[in-house]
């Protein structure tokens, strides 16, 4: 699927899109190795006050554990991207030509360096969607500390087992669906498909655990680390004008890894949510 990216600076954060992008990159065996002699750079926004940058110093400090790593500004990212003993941790801002909405999404990506003049082929190991480029940091903020936990595990997934690098690489992970039942499911009203938003509804098709919760309850469980609870994170586009994918991703809070991938394109009988038919699948496993 055909994608474009540019370089562009943005009021909150320092967003990159790339001509090409990141998802359907499909990183090779070598790549992955050099990816651990590499110090991993985190690309900061160029407005020091910027939100973004305390929440991913603070959950790099709390997280990172694979590689040496810094930050930088946007304006430093261009002289250091060729240099090979770099890696980097970056806001994606990415476009499907095939979306007739043009909406962009952002996918917080992990990047190596080397001597590739096109950004757009820069080899990405695990490019995962945070969010619609409109909506709200509110909305996802919280959330960086375990994605950049799965990150890890997922470099070191492939890194020890090549065998699994593939195109639509986060398919492995359903695999894992059939543990979710014995979780907490973790779910935010404002996330939930009309037909799927009350307890009452919700308990007719799915009959494991879950709970309605605040984003201030998942952020708490991710950082305490509970080993009861999955939640979903959903990036859509939280009723703003564009409509094209939602993703729906269940992640562990103590685990981080990812239980259930998938995504579907918002119509009026599929609508921006976690639906029916997505508990319906977690209740058959």
């Amino acid at each position: 699927m055909s994608k474009k990216k540019i370089f562009l600076p943005v009021v909150l954060f320092c967003w990159i899109i790339l001509s090409s992008l990141a998802p359907d990159y499909v990183p090779t065996a070598e790549e992955v190795n050099r990816f651990y002699s590499t110090k991993t750079l985190v690309v900061l926004e160029d407005n020091p006050m910027a939100e973004y940058n305390y929440v991913i110093k603070d959950f790099m400090a709390k997280e990172w554990k694979l590689t040496p790593y810094d930050f930088i500004k946007y304006s430093e990212f261009e002289e250091k991207r060729m240099d090979p003993q770099y890696s980097f941790i970056l806001l994606n801002q990415v476009r499907f030509d095939k979306d007739k909405s043009l909406a962009k999404y952002i996918f917080l990506s992990l990047v190596l360096g080397g001597n590739e003049p096109i950004v757009s082929n820069m080899p990405d190991l695990c490019p995962v969607p945070i969010a619609y480029a409109e909506v709200d940091e509110d909305h996802y903020n919280y959330k960086l500390q375990t994605i950049l936990r799965f990150m890890q595990q997922h470099v070191e997934l492939i890194h020890k087992n090549p065998k699994l690098i593939r195109t639509n690489m986060f398919a492995i992970y359903n695999d894992s669906i059939k543990n979710i039942k014995d979780k907490i499911l973790y779910v935010v009203k404002d996330e939930l498909a009309p037909d799927c938003n009350t307890e009452a509804k919700i308990k007719k098709i799915y009959p494991y655990r879950f709970k309605i919760v605040t984003r201030e309850e998942v952020a708490k469980a991710i950082d305490e680390r509970n080993p009861e609870v999955v939640f979903l994170h959903k990036v859509g586009p939280e009723g703003t004008r564009l409509v094209a994918r939602c993703y729906k991703i269940i992640i562990g809070a103590a685990d981080s890894k990812f239980y259930y991938f998938d995504y579907h394109n918002i119509s009026k009988s599929k609508p921006d949510g976690f639906l029916a038919s997505d508990f319906k699948k977690l209740a058959k496993k």
